[in-house]
């Protein structure tokens, strides 16, 4: 039987993830605590991990002196493969995300905000791409 995608309020049945869904996902939470012991070597603090609106999901949420920076975080077969992961659609959902977290956390309104990519991919260093994308686009 297939693990469940985590646990159902009383009442409700319980979800089953397939095999395939439950290897994503923990791919993906592997990748994002990568990217954030990555991202704290490079100076860099952790303020939110797998931050969720309505609108769209932030993977990191991290700051280092005067910058917040939201963080993608890609696990690809290759660099090259997850660079291409993050699509505009996929922006435009971090981007709202953004506005949701800045919202909830009005200190950090005034400090430099940019959107960056940490890319992952099996036997190789994480790669940390800065101003990936902006909120322009």
């Amino acid at each position: 039987m297939a693990k469940t995608d985590g646990a159902a309020p009383p009442g409700q049945p319980t979800k089953i993830a397939s095999p395939e869904r439950v290897a994503a996902f923990r791919t993906g939470i592997s990748a994002e605590a990568r990217a954030g012991a990555y991202l704290m070597a490079k100076g860099y603090r952790i303020l939110a991990k797998r931050f969720r609106t309505p609108h769209g999901e932030i993977d990191l949420v991290a700051r280092k002196r005067n910058l917040v920076a939201f963080v993608e975080v890609k696990a690809r077969a290759s660099l090259d493969e997850a660079a291409y992961a993050v699509t505009p659609r996929q922006q435009a959902r971090i981007i709202a995300a953004a506005q949701a977290w800045l919202m909830a956390h009005p200190e950090h309104a005034e400090f430099e905000l940019r959107f960056d990519a940490v890319l992952i991919a099996p036997r190789r260093l994480p790669r940390h791409l800065l101003a990936a994308f902006d909120a322009s686009t």
